[in-house]
């Protein structure tokens, strides 16, 4: 059997669309309709030999994290650490910090690969066990 196309698709989507934060409504929505988009659109190409998969990373400490965080902090009258921590437990993660890029990008390099061959259609929370507190 011929396998035809070898074409990955990686959305990046975000853990606020399981879990929105407040005054996130609309980032959470629109992260929220990336995750239908995605596994609509495998549904379409996966005949083709494109595979579409989603990733949701949690609280993740990016470059622009680091400026959000560090104005908020500022804004509040405490530090960084404070902060964080604060988010940390606000989110209920299990790991207790914030994730690294690195673990995204792993992720991500390993659907793309030819290790992922079979993943299709599918989302992969990296959010370091975010619990949601009902």
């Amino acid at each position: 059997m011929v396998e035809r196309g070898t074409g990955v698709v990686v959305h990046v989507s975000s853990i606020a669309s399981r879990l929105p934060q407040p005054e996130e409504a609309s980032y959470a929505a629109a992260k929220a309709a990336l995750n239908v988009y995605s596994r609509g659109l495998a549904t379409e190409v996966g005949r083709s030999g494109v595979r579409v998969v989603c990733i949701l990373p949690g609280f993740i400490r990016t470059v622009g994290a680091e400026q959000h965080l560090q104005a908020m902090a500022d804004q509040q009258g405490i530090d960084v650490d404070q902060l964080t921590t604060q988010i940390v437990d606000r989110l209920n993660v299990p790991m207790g910090r914030p994730g690294d890029p690195d673990v995204v990008a792993e992720m991500i390099a390993f659907l793309a690969s030819p290790r992922g061959k079979w993943v299709t259609g599918a989302e992969f929370r990296v959010d370091g066990g975010i619990i949601p507190v009902v």
